[in-house]
């Protein structure tokens, strides 16, 4: 229970929200550091290779 509130009070999710403008496009901070860490994450799956069976390479 107690490491839950340390958890929790890491980060302050009563105030308002942090918003970037590009023109017409409108995002907030959090959603665009989900996004940015998603695209990082297909990217990793891509360039990283997957284990092959048997450890010979055909």
């Amino acid at each position: 229970m107690m490491h839950s509130l340390l958890l929790g009070s890491l980060i302050d999710l009563g105030g308002t929200g942090h918003y970037i403008h590009w023109g017409f496009i409108q995002l907030s901070v959090a959603n665009l550091v989900v996004i940015i860490a998603m695209i990082v994450v297909f990217a990793l799956a891509i360039i990283i290779p997957f284990p092959r069976h048997g450890g010979k390479d055909k």
